[in-house]
């Protein structure tokens, strides 16, 4: 009897999702526990394996929109498993080639027939036929002006969240810049050690998260989030870290970022980045966050105006690193500056708040042997 393939339950707020991808063909032979399909939701891309070994046959193509407990194909377990192929024998060394045979004898021209006397000889030409009309080229197909294709699910939910942040909040963006110099100083010096006792490298982000975490305690009316009426005021530090993937952005959050050490954090990171690429993030990774970074700078930004990411109320824009002439005591000295940009709730938060915020955030980091040692 035919085993069904059917779609797992995937936590509590997910109803069902789109098929991204079958990773066998109709008619192939699965073994239990391998990977059958791509499942994307709204949040997570999960994988569903085979729970039989047999010949898949698949009800649902890729692209359909399917529920959790839908059957989208089955495994005949009565099917063998295909038998290993046996080896082609070799084929048998050509023969040689069989000698010329000797060339023939030219045969000897035929005797030409004598003419009668006086018989005058006319030669018929026959007419030339009218060379064929060269063949019509076949009109080029017009290429296609437009393709079409589904929103994914996550791209949907993304579009969402975009459109109730831009509906619901009262967004402003105030900007400052900081002298990337000392940090930078910092952390090539640093580098070599930081890489041989932790086994990864000390990146710009972990400085920006850990800069965040000391201006939210400094400007607590920044971590806050809007629910109905009320305002809930949040003593905790779960800074979110906007990831772009090959499905579009997510923000897996990183918890107790003020209780981790720099190392802890730059592991955190490259583990969901990691599970990002391999389509393994859980839902409980994007939720519960209190602030999100967001790092245009990696692709070319040099300023931008991030967009909230609901309930919460602010997001830090980190961009590009720039050489730029600035004035330092009195003298022109090129530095590499970084453009900062906060985003915020206006209904809740004070320009006042933000701006000190933000200045807060540039202090840490013009200045990040104090973070160090907590000064």
């Amino acid at each position: 009897m035919p085993s069904d393939i059917k779609i797992p339950a995937l936590g509590e707020s997910v109803a069902g999702g789109q098929i991204a991808k079958w990773h066998f063909k109709e008619g192939d032979h699965v073994k239990t526990g391998d990977i059958l399909l791509t499942l994307e939701t709204d949040k997570v891309a999960a994988e569903v394996t085979a729970e039989a070994s047999g010949a898949l046959h698949i009800g649902k193509q890729a692209g359909e929109d399917v529920e959790v407990g839908a059957v989208v194909g089955s495994i005949d377990e009565s099917a063998a498993a295909p038998a290993a192929k046996a080896e082609a024998p070799k084929p048998a060394p050509a023969a040689a080639a069989a000698a010329p045979a000797p060339a023939a004898a030219p045969a000897a021209a035929p005797k030409a027939e004598e003419k009668p006397a006086n018989v005058t000889e006319f030669k018929v030409v026959p007419k030339p036929e009218p060379a064929p009309a060269p063949a019509a080229k076949a009109a080029p197909a017009p290429e296609g002006r437009v393709t079409r294709k589904k929103m994914t699910p996550l791209r949907k939910k993304i579009a969402d969240q975009l459109v109730s942040a831009q509906r619901t909040a009262a967004i402003l963006t105030t900007f400052n810049e900081c002298d990337m110099t000392n940090v930078m100083a910092l952390r090539s010096q640093l580098q070599d050690g930081f890489v041989k006792k932790n086994g990864v490298k000390l990146g710009f982000m972990s400085f920006f998260i850990k800069a965040v975490v000391e201006a939210l305690k400094a400007v607590p009316q920044i971590n806050v989030r809007v629910e109905g009426e009320e305002i809930v005021q949040q003593h905790y530090y779960d800074i979110g870290v906007a990831v772009g993937t090959e499905r579009g952005l997510i923000v897996p959050v990183l918890r107790d970022a003020d209780q981790k050490s720099f190392a802890d954090l730059e592991k955190d990171i490259l583990g969901y980045a990691a599970k990002a690429k391999e389509g393994k993030i859980q839902v409980s990774d994007l939720t519960g966050g209190v602030f999100t970074i967001s790092n245009g700078g990696v692709y070319g930004s040099l300023l931008s105006t991030p967009i909230i990411n609901p309930p919460q109320s602010a997001i830090l824009g980190m961009h590009s690193i720039q050489q730029r002439p600035m004035a330092v005591d009195g003298q022109v000295v090129i530095r590499p500056m970084m453009y900062l940009a906060l985003s915020y709730d206006h209904r809740v938060v004070d320009g006042k708040e933000a701006v000190t915020f933000l200045i807060r955030v540039k202090d840490c980091i013009e200045n990040p042997a104090r973070m160090l040692v907590g000064a």
